[in-house]
C-alpha cells in the first residue's frame, strides 16, 4: 500500500527492533532511547531535557525580542517526578542566569518565555498523538 506524501512541518522515524530499546531519526540526527535507562536516556528523560532546553531558548528569545541585556549563560536545572506508573507527575526548573536582572524583569521574562517555548505550549492534556497502525507494512 503506497503511503501518501506527507505535508508535516516536523517528521521522524523510530524504530524498536527489540525489547525496549530505540533509535529515532529527525532529520540527520539520531537520538537513542532506552526505557530501561541503560543504554540511552528514558522517554521521560528525553521529554523533560527537551522541555528544559525549549524553555532556555524561549526565555533568551524572549530576552532579544524585548531589548533586554544578554542574559549570557542559561542553566537550567530540571527535576520531574514520576507517579506510581511512572508517568511524569510534575516538572520544576531551576534556572541560573550570568546577568543579574531586576525582580520584576526575572519574572517578565518567566512570563516570556511561557509564551514562546514550544514544549511548554505543547505539555497540557489533550495533546496526544493520532495514531493510526498498519501490521506487515514494511
Amino acid at each position: 500500500m503506497a503511503e501518501a506524501e506527507s505535508t508535516a512541518d516536523i517528521e521522524s522515524t523510530t524504530v524498536n527492533e527489540e525489547e525496549f530499546f530505540a533509535s529515532s531519526r529527525v532529520g540527520d540526527f539520531e537520538l537513542s532511547i532506552d526505557a530501561m535507562g541503560e543504554d540511552g536516556p528514558t522517554p521521560n528523560e528525553v521529554l523533560v531535557a527537551d522541555y528544559a532546553s525549549c524553555y532556555s531558548f524561549a526565555l533568551r528569545a524572549g530576552a532579544m525580542r524585548n531589548d533586554f541585556d544578554d542574559p549570557g549563560k542559561i542553566q537550567t536545572e530540571a527535576a520531574a517526578d514520576l507517579d506510581e506508573d511512572d508517568d511524569l507527575e510534575s516538572i520544576a526548573f531551576t534556572m541560573h542566569l550570568e546577568t543579574d536582572y531586576a525582580e520584576e524583569e526575572l519574572d517578565e521574562l518567566k512570563q516570556l518565555a511561557d509564551e514562546i517555548c514550544h514544549v511548554h505550549a505543547a505539555v497540557r492534556e489533550g495533546l496526544q498523538a493520532d495514531v493510526d497502525i498498519h501490521a506487515d507494512q514494511f
